[in-house]
């Protein structure tokens, strides 16, 4: 027997909490099929963190925009000891925001044995920001290929509310991790929330990193005494991440949706970027966001649009480019001219 849920077009929490509540009413032995624009695999290993039941998982279908998976519930529970939750598969990118979500879901007492394939230590650091001294982590086995630690959540989080969404004090974390670290942290906080920083002076080389990877954004130092600062850093709306705007150089689209491909494999993303371009009327676009520089495109489609194609880049960020790719509305209908296209790089 098997039942079947869609749950394209929601957001995540609201689509966890879905898939699991088909597993949970399915028998051992029964299978759910879940239809998902974004892969559910992580959301699957999630339930067997979280309920400490296993399921087998067949894909039958991966597209543009749709995963079709068959999870099958197995006979008795995930066995003895901390579920795995293995995340070497998982695109880097989505690792922490998977796993900091999983901790966030866990009980006190509960957790799992994370695997991966290098040291995942700056998830401590990170864990530690938001939820404060209740993070337990025991290396079980450090590499050189294989890093197993058990995590688990030891009581409830006991950071003080301070207004901002972490909190980092680089004296606890190795040097060597405390930049990476904390521009992690920032690029996954959503605009108008913030983090801190607490250091033994002012991190002045931190803010001109910051000044470089993201030009603005909050930077206001809360405390200042003897040995130790408090800063507080306040992430700004990007311009040009929706709704109406004029470009740098005066083009105006109507930017209709955010295209993020760094979760897809690379033969599936050219396919989604060209069906994106192609839904576009002119005068609109969408923003492009990928792990690394997709100028190749640039050339492609210089070579097989038409005049209105408009590239223009955002961010450049590591792991993280951004590009804006529309159709003028004012350009189209005019002669190709193949000499005349520079990239923009």
């Amino acid at each position: 027997m098997q039942s079947a849920i869609d749950v394209t077009e929601i957001d995540r929490s609201e689509r966890r909490e879905r898939v699991f509540e088909a597993l949970d009413d399915a028998d051992a032995g029964e299978s759910v099929v879940v239809i998902a624009e974004e892969d559910p695999h992580p959301t699957l290993r999630q339930y067997r963190v979280l309920r400490g039941v296993s399921v087998d998982v067949t894909d039958e279908s991966e597209g543009d925009g749709e995963w079709t998976l068959r999870a099958t519930k197995r006979d008795g529970e995930g066995g003895d000891g901390r579920p795995e939750f293995d995340v070497r598969n998982m695109p880097p990118r989505r690792r922490h925001t998977v796993l900091t979500e999983t901790f966030d879901l866990l009980d006190s007492s509960e957790g799992f044995v994370l695997v991966n394939d290098h040291d995942p230590e700056p998830l401590y650091h990170e864990l530690q920001s938001i939820h404060g001294d209740v993070v337990g982590w025991s290396y079980e086995r450090e590499g050189p290929d294989e890093w197993r630690v058990e995590l688990s959540r030891t009581g409830e989080s006991d950071r003080e509310d301070t207004g901002a969404e972490a909190t980092f004090d680089v004296r606890e974390i190795p040097k060597p991790d405390r930049h990476p670290t904390i521009h992690h942290r920032y690029r996954g906080l959503a605009a108008g929330d913030a983090l801190d920083v607490v250091a033994p002076h002012e991190p002045k080389p931190l803010r001109r990193e910051f000044e470089e990877q993201y030009g603005d954004f909050g930077w206001d130092v809360l405390d200042r005494e003897p040995g130790e600062v408090r800063v507080r850093i306040t992430k700004r709306p990007r311009a040009g991440e929706a709704g109406d705007r004029p470009s740098d150089d005066g083009v105006d689209l109507t930017v209709v949706r955010e295209l993020d491909v760094r979760d897809r494999p690379p033969a599936q993303r050219h396919e989604a970027i060209f069906q994106a371009y192609e839904n576009l009327d002119a005068g609109e676009g969408f923003v492009l966001v990928n792990d690394h520089d997709p100028k190749p495109l640039y050339h492609q489609f210089q070579s097989e649009a038409g005049p209105e194609f408009y590239w223009a880049y955002r961010a450049k960020d590591p792991g993280e480019f951004r590009v804006l790719v529309g159709k003028d509305a004012d350009n189209a209908g005019e002669p190709v001219d193949p000499d005349g296209a520079e990239a923009p790089f």
